[in-house]
């Protein structure tokens, strides 16, 4: 059998698996070994050989250390009571329109993925402050959830994100640009959803009727409670890309300013802070297991020439680069069914980086190339998020909502993933709208 062809098997043994509920770090781990053990003819001396020092080489690595960082902020935030002044300030200021409120929930949700690299903590973090006010103002459950569940992707399209890291560390990118390139398309990310709610008040207003008008003082005081936490993402971005820190620096200073400010601000004592270590150390773990599975995945995959392979098949076969480009955006939707953000990010960017750097975009340069293709990939990775029949986020709302059906949840995400189709249509036709930024910092 050729390499080329024990390679699929291996990913489709791999999609097996994960059909079958296998932990995707584990199912990674047993893929690799297969492989291996495949192309040395049932010998494993190769495989104890990389099992030896891929656990070394891979966690030794300077830059996977702001994961936990970014992690330990996020929980911070999160039983510091944060999000509860973010959605404050958002409601004081949209509340009053009709659909304000789910506006202001993704507005919030916005400002909470500016210290949380999480999609799940944030929908499930939002959904606990915004969801019991959504419901008292009479606002549609099919509304209310689907808002929740789409605006939670905005964990990992606003800067910091640990899915960026984990494509920085594979494709030997800078975070720092990574992060300032996903600033605007996370702005029109927002912006597109709160469209959608207006959109969809117009259509049916007793979906989301319009609350009381705050007055100016309760405004400006809710506006002064957001701005720390507006400084710790500044403090973090323009550190990492002004050059006086580093990104494990900064991550490091905005965990320690998260913690100050859920401990002044929000009341966090010692059972918070234990929680908060205690689910970083959780996160982590389970992050960092995926991570090695996946390294030895892949290590396999190379030695199949797969990905090499695949690559040179995509540049010699004739086909627009477009049409490669799309099918594997489409590829990133569909395996959206069977598994998680950072286990796509893992198992395909070996496979589709090296495909899509071969191709002319636009007279792109490859380093711009990169950066762009992060952001696209991270863009077609929230959507996996939150498409039926099996995104997480549609489960981590539908615990905390449990009197709407699980039906009316998948119906009301629907007008925001077509927000999110057309906002990846304008991202391959303009790649300026991940790159300007970066360019002019």
């Amino acid at each position: 059998m050729s390499g080329m062809a024990i390679g699929l098997w291996i990913f489709a043994g791999l999609l097996v698996l994960l059909a079958l509920r296998i932990h995707v770090g584990v199912g990674m781990f047993i893929g690799g070994a297969a492989g291996f053990l495949a192309m040395n003819g049932g010998d494993p001396n190769a495989l104890l050989f990389t099992l030896n020092h891929l656990a070394y080489a891979r966690l030794s690595n300077y830059d996977l250390a702001v994961i936990p960082l970014f992690m330990l902020m996020g929980q911070f935030a999160t039983h510091g009571g944060l999000s509860k002044s973010l959605f404050r300030c958002a409601a004081a200021f949209l509340g009053h329109w009709r659909g304000g409120l789910a506006m202001a929930a993704t507005g919030a949700c916005a400002g909470f993925g500016a210290i949380c690299g999480s999609s799940l903590a944030t929908a499930a973090t939002m959904a606990q402050v915004a969801l019991p006010e959504l419901r008292a103002h009479g606002y549609s459950g099919r509304l209310a959830t689907g808002t929740l569940a789409a605006a939670g992707t905005l964990g990992i399209m606003i800067p910091p994100s640990v899915p960026l890291v984990i494509y920085a560390v594979l494709t030997q990118e800078s975070i720092g640009k990574l992060f300032v390139a996903a600033v605007i398309p996370g702005l029109i990310a927002m912006v597109g959803y709160m469209l959608v709610i207006r959109l969809v008040v117009t259509l049916d207003p007793k979906a989301g009727p319009a609350a009381a008008r705050v007055p100016w003082p309760e405004r400006v005081s809710a506006l002064i409670g957001v701005v720390p936490v507006l400084l710790v993402f500044v403090v973090v971005i323009v550190g990492i890309y002004g050059g006086w820190a580093n990104p494990t620096e900064a991550a490091s200073i905005g965990a320690a300013a998260c913690g100050v400010l859920a401990v002044v601000k929000g009341g966090l004592r010692w059972p918070g802070i234990r929680q908060s270590l205690i689910g970083t150390a959780h996160a982590t773990a389970m992050i960092f297991l995926v991570l090695l599975g996946a390294d030895l995945l892949n290590s396999a995959l190379a030695i199949t020439q797969l990905p090499t392979e695949l690559a040179e098949w995509v540049k010699h076969s004739g086909l627009p680069p477009l049409a490669v480009l799309v099918a594997v955006l489409l590829c990133y939707v569909l395996l959206g069914c069977v598994m998680d953000s950072l286990a796509m990010i893992l198992l395909t960017i070996p496979i589709f980086y090296p495909m899509v750097m071969g191709l002319e975009f636009w007279g792109m340069s490859v380093p711009d190339k990169s950066v762009w293709f992060g952001i696209l990939s991270l863009m077609v990775v929230e959507i996996g998020l939150v498409h039926p029949p099996v995104g997480m986020n549609l489960f981590i709302i539908q615990k905390l909502a449990k009197d709407v059906p699980y039906i009316e949840t998948a119906k009301g995400v629907m007008p925001f993933l077509a927000s999110d189709f057309l906002r990846i249509g304008f991202l391959v036709a303009f790649p300026a709208l991940s790159l300007w930024l970066v360019r002019a910092m």
